[in-house]
């Protein structure tokens, strides 16, 4: 095997990095990286191991300078650690991740793939005198990098993921309890009833608006936000994914009062955000509609088997039938 590290994502070919990735889903695609590599907070490298001919393994690799978001601090998350440099291996976006790994190496070739990603890693994190970590690992794959790393893996939280089964919102509904499709169908009505009126937009329509919204949420659960750096961000993410995002809007008055942001991949819809104008709204459970039933119709009408939900408010996601899987964090060494 030949291992190496790339500065720049656009010198992989899509198509051979999205082989290894598609299975790990939106936030660890071609694209997604790419969108987010030039992210000033940190500095991005990738890690690529070769193998007949082929790419047969990959992680992004940045070295942190500064992190932003809290839930990637990793001395704010895992117990017992200090501030300190921190190179982050796989995703730093999204909170799902795992090694890429071809499908169809042998056991002890995808050990030795995954030896060598492991290795760049550290490696480059000693360069940088940064400590590795790979934050929000899926469950069997936690398993299997803190077996190569010689670590323990800490549960940080869970992931919810919504199946679809058939082909309608009815047969969302058939597959839960009966009071709680009773309870859908209440909340489904008074939306309906309030009278908003629904569009479909390209994120590049409505960042300004949308941004606005993203951070009166922020603000609600206690996360102080700037409307406009709400705004640039999602300007940046429709520029950098090629406006591919589709955004649910509820309107009154002919003004945005409320919205959720997602992106198709895959055989999933990846629900990415959410925000609301809570002094305009009318009390017609327009979060459960926008960020549940709403994607749920547009996934069916997507012929989509899945909506990613996210590691958040995990007790509503499974009364809605979402199933839950841990998330872990695996120190490298």
């Amino acid at each position: 095997m030949i291992h190496t590290l790339v500065d720049d994502i656009l010198d992989i070919p899509a198509a051979e990095w999205d082989a290894l990735a598609s299975p790990a889903g939106l936030y660890l695609s071609h694209r997604w990286l790419a969108a987010q590599q030039h992210d000033p907070t940190a500095q991005a490298r990738y890690a690529l191991v070769y193998g007949e001919d082929r790419l047969i393994a990959a992680a992004p690799l940045y070295v942190v300078d500064t992190e932003p978001n809290s839930l990637y601090r990793v001395h704010e998350i895992v117990p017992g650690r200090t501030p300190g440099r921190t190179l982050l291996a796989g995703a730093r976006r999204g909170y799902l991740n795992a090694p890429l790994l071809d499908s169809r190496l042998t056991p002890a070739r995808r050990r030795e793939a995954l030896r060598h990603l492991v290795t760049t890693a550290v490696s480059l994190a000693a360069a940088e005198d940064a400590q590795p970590w790979w934050l929000y690992v899926t469950d069997s794959e936690a398993a299997e990098l803190a077996e190569v790393c010689g670590t323990t893996p800490v549960q940080l939280t869970q992931d919810a993921r919504l199946p679809l089964p058939g082909s309608t919102f009815d047969d969302y509904l058939a597959g839960l309890p009966s009071k709680r499709r009773v309870s859908i169908r209440r909340e489904r009505r008074a939306f309906a009833e309030a009278g908003y009126e629904l569009r479909t937009l390209r994120l590049s329509e409505c960042a300004d608006i949308a941004g606005a919204l993203l951070a009166q949420l922020q603000e609600r659960h206690g996360h102080p936000a700037d409307p406009a750096a709400m705004t640039g961000l999602l300007r940046d993410q429709a520029a950098g994914m090629a406006d591919t995002g589709t955004v649910l809007a509820a309107y009154s008055d002919d003004r945005m009062v409320a919205f959720s942001l997602y992106y198709r991949h895959g055989a999933t819809i990846w629900l990415r955000a959410t925000g609301y104008d809570y002094a305009r709204l009318r009390g017609a459970h327009e979060y459960f509609n926008l960020v549940y039933y709403l994607p749920i119709e547009a996934a069916y009408a997507h012929c989509a088997t899945a909506l990613h939900l996210g590691m958040e408010s995990l007790h509503a996601k499974a009364l809605r039938g979402a199933v839950t899987t841990p998330l872990w964090a695996v120190q490298g060494r």
